[in-house]
């Protein structure tokens, strides 16, 4: 199920017509017109109407929706791609949850170019890009925490060692 959002979340993003917040969807703007009416039959009547037209739409996939821990799991999987129109998914979570990603290593080596490469748990690889040395090459099962760091860059550290600056490279994912 992340993979078919990250999917969605990934052709949406070349669509300049959600780089901003998107527009309520109507089924949904329809129902809350409802709370309006007065008349409890008229009312009840307008709700089962609306819901109708909820149900339909997310049956045809006109509406998606997911709940809040879907939606950490797909920002959770995302963390570190450059995908704008993900911000539809952080609506209610605090900061923390989008800033910063906390995870354990699968495995790490160094590349051609002499640079950390570190693959974590759930498939998403990251490459080091600055020259920052650490004291002792990570392992499978160190924990790591990587954080936003400033202008779109993002910091890695590895256990009690120094921060490295990181770059994701791969998707991964279950």
């Amino acid at each position: 199920m992340t993979k078919l959002l990250l999917a969605a979340a990934i052709a949406l993003a070349a669509a300049p017509a959600f780089a901003a917040e998107p527009a309520e969807p109507a089924v949904i703007a329809a129902l809350k017109a409802c709370r309006a009416i007065t008349a409890d039959a008229e009312r009840l009547a307008c709700y089962d109407k609306a819901a109708q037209s909820v149900t339909k739409a997310q049956e045809t996939g006109e509406v998606i929706i997911i709940d809040k821990q879907a939606a950490r799991a797909a920002r959770r999987q995302a963390f570190g791609l450059e995908l704008p129109t993900l911000s539809i998914l952080d609506k209610g979570a605090d900061k923390a949850e989008t800033d910063k990603l906390q995870s354990v290593v699968k495995s790490a080596r160094v590349d051609g170019e002499q640079r950390l490469v570190v693959t974590l748990e759930d498939g998403a690889v990251w490459r080091q890009i600055d020259d920052t040395m650490l004291g002792k090459p990570p392992k499978a099962g160190d924990t790591i925490e990587v954080r936003k760091a400033a202008m779109g860059s993002y910091m890695m550290k590895i256990g009690s060692q120094p921060a490295i600056r990181v770059r994701r490279i791969e998707v991964g994912g279950r």
